[in-house]
């Protein structure tokens, strides 16, 4: 089994540098696909209210083979459920949905700052995990200004921020804000806009040189700017080869080379967290 490099926050938490996406693993087939991976070596699963699939993961969670202890699930809260008593609410229900005694790690999806309820949703997750229904909890796509303000204003910071970084948006500046804070970046949509990224001239010489898969290559990538990478795989074989790119080692060079392809338009979508609102 693959052997995986840890991500070690302010208060000793620890993640995976690779864990498992879930985003449209639904049902019967997505229970399945994330059993497969936690029993192919994968120790992180990410999930949100908004996938809509809470249930499929906390079915694979419970008939993966795996002890349930070593896994780490998260889920996230919805921008509509930022008020504090519809956050405590919905807190719980994520937790009755998944099955568990208690989330592994639960984030706020996105800060929303124009309806300034964030504060809420922070301080409805501190008093989850302070009634132990939630183990750790974190925060997704908040910016430096937005995890100084909850810090300070519940004094608690964050493990986790779960933010967008690939090649095309390396996010550099938010990564090292992380780094000396203590917060664990996690990066969603991980491999970016796949086909045309991974044809990029850099990313597929770098993968000769290593002989992987261009993929494998933007995975090696984060794992060498100690971030935490989530791709979703719902074939074996890919969850596999996704994993395996946890043990791959880029230099320097390469990684700065996979860095320089960052484009000031390459958000995936308007999703600047400034402006930019999740229901």
């Amino acid at each position: 089994m693959t052997s995986v490099p840890v991500r070690t926050a302010h208060n000793g938490f620890t993640l995976p540098a690779i864990g498992l996406g879930t985003y449209r693993l639904n049902g019967d087939a997505g229970a399945a696909a994330i059993a497969a991976g936690i029993d192919a070596g994968y120790r992180l699963v990410d999930s949100a209210f908004n996938y809509e699939n809470e249930g499929a993961v906390g079915r694979g969670v419970a008939d993966a083979a795996t002890d349930r202890a070593e896994v780490i699930v998260t889920t996230k809260l919805p921008g509509r459920h930022h008020p504090s008593e519809k956050a405590r609410t919905s807190i719980e229900e994520s937790r009755f949905r998944l099955g568990l005694d208690a989330t592994d790690l639960h984030l706020i999806h996105w800060p929303n700052p124009s309806q300034d309820e964030y504060v809420q949703a922070w301080a409805a997750l501190v008093d989850a995990q302070a009634r132990g229904i939630v183990r750790q909890i974190g925060v997704s796509n908040f910016l430096p200004e937005h995890l100084e303000r909850i810090e300070r204003e519940t004094g608690v910071r964050p493990v986790v921020n779960q933010i967008e970084v690939h090649p095309y948006f390396p996010q550099s500046e938010q990564l090292a804000f992380h780094q000396e804070h203590g917060i664990i970046t996690e990066a969603w949509s991980p491999i970016g806009r796949a086909k045309e990224m991974l044809d990029e001239p850099v990313i597929q010489e770098v993968a000769a040189a290593h002989g992987i898969s261009a993929a494998q290559t933007v995975l090696a990538w984060h794992v060498a700017r100690e971030s935490v990478a989530i791709p979703k795989a719902s074939s074996l074989e890919h969850q596999k080869a996704n994993l395996a790119a946890a043990t791959v080692i880029l230099d320097a060079a390469e990684v700065e080379a996979i860095t320089a392809l960052g484009r000031p338009d390459g958000r995936m979508f308007d999703g600047d967290p400034r402006t930019h609102e999740e229901s």
